[in-house]
């Protein structure tokens, strides 16, 4: 059998002494080398590459799981596997080629790929509760702390590996968590925030890690708009990498609303690619700004979901622009993972409200879900249970804003104040509920506008 040249620091000791499971890791990969279906289940199975024993698997695995994430249509089977290997210059040290096609012959069939990557995670924890148990008896023998510290320490370490979550400095306490918080108070403001594009809703909201934020509005009612503005702002004005995963529009329109937006552009001259000489200085003009926006990803990908969101964030973090914001479009087409005939829709809704919110809390970030109003939110001001499909989102949401053009008292537009709609803050964990921010509509360039001075 051809073994892999990489295996640096694994003695023949350590193989039989450290739990894991070689041919498992082999047919996770060779299922992934033979199926791409099988690499979203998988990777939401596993954490990471850090799951795989063998340094060359894990690589492996990395490179796999990257060439997923970059383009709509992956082309995953041993031979691009090894070209992006042979570009990264680890091609000989996972074992050359032929290791790669002796992967996929080894795999008994692709379609057990999930149950050979549990295998995989279960000796991932049992090795991480093997080295939380060493570094328990290490503090005993050291007596470097008390008894009480050192079952503390240890039930810290083997509830973290129980959770799948890497052990990290456990800070829980007030007076380790005191000193940091000063420094936000002296600050004046959370440094893990972002703020938004409109200076009225940041003095009511603010987008914290972990958060889930759902923007609702009726069909043509402007949250993917809303969306667009929000990741651009984060990504081009605050310098941060931002992800919009869009269903709601695909990527050619995705671009012409944020150079709408960005170069003062009629949107739809750019849609109808009708520009005149003026237009074509305006975004000459924002060119340098756009074409150097490599932290600001549209992923238009067909068949959204939550494992797929998680992978490109995955693939963003591995090239080094983890993603500070998320942007769903739109909540009610995703599509669940798991799906049965005939599933209850509600449930279906309830499980991406969940998921999403689980994502925002996973990567530590915002995650800001679009979703979509019923028909009986027509003609009135909405509220919160007038999302469509679930009354979970309103439960899951840590921050709800309701987008809503202004009528009068008959329910007919308010051409008094034409041009204008208002975010309504109907849910907020961390302030004010129940504030109107009114903001200046401009749909012909694919933005709002503060009605002061823009950030």
């Amino acid at each position: 059998m051809t073994e892999p040249a990489w295996l640096p620091d694994i003695t023949d000791d350590e193989m039989q002494s450290v739990p894991h499971n070689r041919e498992a890791e082999m047919a996770v990969l060779g299922a992934m080398l033979l199926d791409r279906t099988v690499i979203e289940p998988i990777a939401t199975t596993l954490t990471g590459h850090a799951d795989f024993y063998l340094p060359a698997h894990a690589t492996i695995y990395q490179v796999i799981t990257d060439l997923y994430g970059r383009t709509r249509d992956p082309r995953i089977d041993p031979i691009t596997v090894a070209a992006e290997l042979l570009a990264t210059g680890d091609l000989t040290r996972v074992g050359g080629a032929p290791y790669l096609h002796q992967l996929a012959q080894s795999v008994p069939t692709a379609a057990n790929g999930t149950y050979y990557a549990d295998i995989v995670r279960e000796c991932a924890q049992l090795r991480t509760v093997l080295e939380a148990t060493r570094r328990a008896s290490a503090r005993v023998l050291t007596a470097a702390s008390t008894a009480a510290e050192i079952l503390d320490a240890a039930m810290a370490d083997l509830q973290a590996a129980a959770s799948g979550v890497a052990v990290a400095e456990v800070k829980l306490s007030v007076g380790d968590r005191w000193m940091g918080f000063l420094d936000e108070l002296e600050a004046g403001a959370d440094p893990r925030a972002l703020d938004t594009p409109w200076r009225d809703l940041n003095e009511v909201v603010e987008l914290k890690p972990g958060q889930l934020i759902t923007v609702g509005a009726a069909t043509g009612g402007g949250k993917s708009l809303l969306g667009m503005n929000l990741a651009a702002h984060v990504a081009l004005t605050r310098g941060k990498p931002a992800l919009v995963a869009s269903l709601e529009m695909g990527g050619s329109e995705l671009m012409a609303r944020l150079t709408a937006a960005e170069a003062g552009v009629v949107l739809d001259r750019l849609v109808r690619r009708k520009l005149e000489q003026s237009d074509w200085d305006k975004v000459f003009k924002a060119a340098p700004k756009l074409q150097n926006a490599h932290n600001f990803v549209l992923d238009d990908s067909p068949n959204l979901t939550i494992g797929k969101i998680r992978a490109r964030m995955r693939w963003m973090a591995a090239n080094g622009t983890a993603p500070a914001i998320v942007v769903a479009d739109y909540l009610q087409l995703m599509t669940p993972e798991n799906t049965k005939p005939n599933a209850n829709r509600a449930n279906e809704v309830a499980q991406l409200s969940r998921g999403l919110k689980l994502l925002a809390m996973e990567f530590e970030i915002p995650v800001v879900a679009l979703a979509q109003f019923n028909r009986g939110a027509a003609g009135r001001q909405p509220v919160v249970t007038d999302f469509k499909d679930s009354s979970a989102i309103e439960q899951d949401s840590n921050v709800i804003v309701l987008m809503h053009r202004p009528l009068t008292d008959e329910g007919q537009p308010d051409d008094k104040r034409a041009g204008e709609i208002d975010l309504i803050v109907a849910k907020n964990r961390n302030g004010a509920n129940g504030r109107i921010i009114p903001l200046i509509f401009q749909g012909h360039y694919a933005r709002l506008r503060s009605m002061g001075r823009d950030l």
